[in-house]
């Protein structure tokens, strides 16, 4: 017996039905982008190894997907060097190429390849599959999708408001109340600096996070133990008791970062940008986090992150502010913003609260049933305008049994079938049922075409 075929562990197959819900998240985040004058790429599935490598540290280096030089890859390799097995040198002489880790790399690569014939601003957004030699488990793959948006070549705080917008726009036409939290890296690193505690910004934010959970004493005890002093700990006091408003928020903060630069100016651009959103009336709530931490060895300004208030699971949406994307590939200077949709999350999230319109996951509208060849020609001029008017509509190919057919239609949910036998023929109508209530209704073809439409 044939052994039966299998995909790689992390990757995924996706049904008809699957990819229509995919499609229709796809779709939606393609549409609002495109309201604010962003514009599509796409990047080769793979990089060289000098595009990719050193970019994500040294773990990012071992989950690269190295691709295997074509013809015979052995030729610049010695015996030595085989026996000897050293896996990273080997794959320096064996592998030119790689699976792109992420959309980001690749994009400071294209900007810096195509920097002459891009106008600045630059308004990008790019969906594509990413691959990362990951141990597989629930929820972590080692194929998944990003869907990344960045505006390159400005500093202006507008382009996080926009940013801000587009999430707010996305998540209520998927009709998901989501929460969008806000910081800044320049408050964290004034934090830091106040306190005269720079390496544990990660450990003070950590500890911070859990304050709901365990109480302000077990936070302060957390502290001691990370090693920040009582003197250390005083200071944070006010950041730790955070509470009111946004503003009330940064005021306290600005109070607690007077003698630092970086912090009070980290304060004023999160005011700005908070103050503006004020005035353009967001649906979702926007609220400043101090314990949000993400990419601090990579933005340098505002970030961001999106959480989901009806189901419970992780940041379905993140991003910030970086300086020097490019910097990377020897142009410096280059500052962007961006966010990145979590695909696989919101897919997630949208199955939980079965929030998918139907037309999004409906296919076929209508299936011709199929007598005979006489029958089929006589509909096949219908099914064509069907078409013409935009009705999703297939004709059944073979003239097998009338319960086989009927079976396919309920099996793919088609909600309407067309009957036509020699009685429709001679009076060129047809019968139109509809497979939710069963009422069967001698039509014509504009008739029928009306019907189905509305």
């Amino acid at each position: 017996m044939a052994q039966k075929p299998s995909i790689p562990k992390g990757t995924r197959d996706f049904s008809p039905m699957e990819m229509a819900k995919r499609n229709y998240i796809f779709d939606t985040i393609k549409q609002v982008y495109q309201l604010y004058g962003f514009q599509q790429i796409e990047t080769p599935a793979m990089e060289t190894l000098g595009t990719l490598m050193g970019k994500y540290g040294e773990e990012g280096d071992k989950l690269l997907f190295k691709v295997l030089n074509s013809g015979d890859f052995l030729t610049k390799v010695s015996d030595e060097e085989l026996q000897e097995r050293n896996a990273l040198h080997l794959a320096a002489k064996l592998c030119e190429k790689g699976l792109r880790y992420d959309l980001t790399v690749p994009f400071a690569r294209y900007v810096v390849m195509h920097r002459e014939e891009l106008q600045l601003p630059f308004k990008r957004y790019q969906m594509q599959p990413v691959w990362r030699a990951d141990r597989p488990q629930k929820g972590r793959y080692r194929e998944f999708w990003q869907f990344d948006g960045d505006i390159v070549g400005s500093d202006s705080l507008l382009n996080e408001v926009e940013l801000m917008q587009i999430i707010d726009t996305v998540f209520s036409r998927f009709g998901v109340r989501v929460q969008i939290k806000i910081n800044n890296r320049k408050i964290l690193t004034g934090i830091a600096e106040v306190i005269g505690a720079a390496d544990k910004i990660v450990d003070i934010t950590v500890a911070i996070d859990k304050l709901d959970k365990i109480g302000l004493d077990n936070v302060n005890q957390e502290l001691r133990e990370d090693g920040l002093s009582e003197q250390q700990i005083e200071k944070l006091q006010p950041i730790i008791s955070l509470e009111g408003s946004n503003d009330e928020k940064l005021n306290t903060i600005a109070e607690v970062l007077a003698t630092s630069e970086t912090g009070l100016k980290g304060v004023e651009e999160t005011h700005t940008i908070l103050d503006t959103l004020k005035k353009l009336g967001l649906k979702n709530e926007i609220q400043l986090d101090l314990t949000l931490a993400r990419g601090l060895n990579y933005y340098t300004g505002a970030i961001f992150e999106v959480k989901a208030l009806d189901v419970q699971i992780g940041s379905i949406t993140g991003g910030g502010r970086y300086d020097n994307l490019t910097g990377i590939f020897g142009m410096p200077g280059i500052s962007g913003v961006g966010i990145s949709f979590g695909v696989d999350r919101i897919f997630d999230v949208l199955n939980a609260l079965d929030c998918y319109p139907k037309d999004a996951v409906n296919g076929t509208q209508l299936l011709f049933i199929n007598f005979g060849e006489k029958e089929t020609a006589y509909c096949l001029p219908a099914v064509a305008k069907a078409r013409e008017a935009g009705i999703r509509t297939e004709i059944f190919p073979d003239s097998s049994k009338m319960k086989k057919q009927m079976s396919y239609a309920n099996a793919k949910q088609i909600p309407f079938v067309v009957l036509a036998g020699e009685n429709e023929m001679a009076e060129g109508k047809f019968t139109l049922k509809n497979m939710l209530t069963g009422n069967q209704q001698l039509v014509s073809t504009e008739e029928l075409i009306d019907i189905v439409k509305s």
